[in-house]
C-alpha cells in the first residue's frame, strides 16, 4: 500500500497534538500540517512531538494560504502583505521537513484578471526562490471550476502549470486534489503531462449534489472515480503521500451540516479515512488486474 497521510484540515476542531496522536493511532504514515495549529513559542516542542510519533510531514499549508484573497477566509487584503505572510509561514513550517508547501492563487474578485494574474506570477517567482532556499518545493493548487469565483485563477493542472511556467522558478510544483479536479477534461492525461511537477496529492470524494465548497466526503462516499485517479497517479510515477483532506462544515464557515465529518472525534475520522482510502486502492488494484487479464 502507498504512504497515507491526513491533512489537519480534515480534523479542524482538534489540536496539533491531538492530530498527531489520532493519525498515528489510525496507522497513517504522515500528517499534513496547517500552520494555524502551531502555537506561538511552542513550535520546538511541537516539532519534537511530531518526531517522537514517527509520522512524516506531508504537505504543509501556511496560515495565509493564497496570494490573492479568498472569499471565505479572513486575512490581509493586499498581495504584498499576503506574500509576506506566506513566506513567514513557510519559514515557520520548514523545520518540520515537509514534502511540500501548498499555495492557492486566490481570486481576482472583480479586479482586472490580467493584472491579478501578473500579481500571482510575480509572487510565485518570489515564493519559488524562497522554497528553493528552504529546500522544500511549493505546490500551486488548482481548484474546482464550480467554485472559481472568489477562490482561484486556475481550475486545471494545465492552468496551474502555465502559471508555474511563467514564474519560471525551480522551487515550484503542482498540487493534485481529487475533489477539485476529478471532473476536469482529460484528467488522466493532465496527470501524465505534469507528473514530474506534482509535489503533493490530496484525496477526498465529491458529494452529489454538493452543498458547497466545504462539503467533501470520505473516499468512496461520493461520485468521483477515485480508483481511476489513483491508477493515473501511480502509473505516472507518484510515490509520495496520498493525503486525506476533508472539509466538512460544522458551522465554522456558516453551514452547520448535521452529518459534518468535523463533528467526529479526530481518531475515528482518521481511522475511517484511512480505511476508506485503502478500499479505493484495493479497487484500483482490482481494476488494474482485470485490465491486464483481458
Amino acid at each position: 500500500m502507498p504512504p497515507f497521510a491526513v491533512n489537519e484540515f480534515s480534523t479542524l476542531p482538534a489540536s496539533f497534538e491531538e492530530d498527531v496522536a489520532s493519525y498515528r493511532a489510525a496507522g497513517a504514515d504522515g500528517i499534513g500540517i496547517c500552520e494555524l495549529k502551531l502555537l506561538e513559542g511552542r513550535e520546538t516542542e511541537q516539532l519534537r512531538t511530531l518526531r517522537d510519533s514517527g509520522l512524516r510531514a506531508a504537505s504543509c499549508v501556511p496560515a495565509v494560504p493564497s496570494i490573492l484573497p479568498l472569499a471565505a477566509l479572513p486575512g490581509p487584503e493586499s498581495p504584498e502583505e499576503r506574500l509576506e505572510a506566506i513566506i513567514s509561514g513557510m519559514r515557520r513550517l520548514a523545520p518540520f521537513e515537509p514534502q511540500a508547501f501548498v499555495c492557492l492563487t486566490g481570486a481576482a474578485d472583480g479586479e482586472d484578471e490580467d493584472a491579478a494574474r501578473q500579481a500571482v506570477v510575480a509572487a510565485l517567482r518570489v515564493l519559488g526562490e524562497e522554497a528553493q532556499r528552504l529546500g522544500v518545493p511549493l505546490g500551486v493548487e488548482p481548484m474546482s471550476a464550480r467554485f472559481r469565483d472568489g477562490w482561484t485563477l486556475s481550475t486545471t493542472l494545465d492552468d496551474a502549470a502555465e502559471l508555474v511556467a511563467e514564474a519560471d522558478s525551480p522551487g515550484l510544483g503542482l498540487v493534485f486534489d481529487t475533489w477539485h479536479l476529478c471532473d476536469t477534461h482529460d484528467v488522466a492525461g493532465a496527470i501524465h503531462r505534469h507528473a514530474e511537477s506534482i509535489v503533493a496529492v490530496h484525496v477526498s470524494d465529491w458529494r452529489e449534489p454538493t452543498r458547497g465548497w466545504c462539503d467533501r466526503a470520505l473516499p468512496g462516499d461520493g461520485v468521483a472515480d477515485l480508483p481511476a485517479l489513483l491508477e493515473a497517479l501511480d502509473s505516472a510515477g507518484w510515490r509520495g503521500c496520498y493525503e486525506l483532506e476533508v472539509f466538512s462544515d460544522d458551522g465554522t464557515f456558516g453551514d452547520a451540516y448535521e452529518d459534518s465529518l468535523w463533528k467526529e472525534p479526530s481518531a475515528e475520522l482518521a481511522r475511517r479515512g484511512r480505511e476508506a482510502f485503502l478500499e479505493m486502492w484495493r479497487a484500483r488494484n482490482a481494476s488494474v488486474t482485470a485490465s491486464k487479464a483481458r
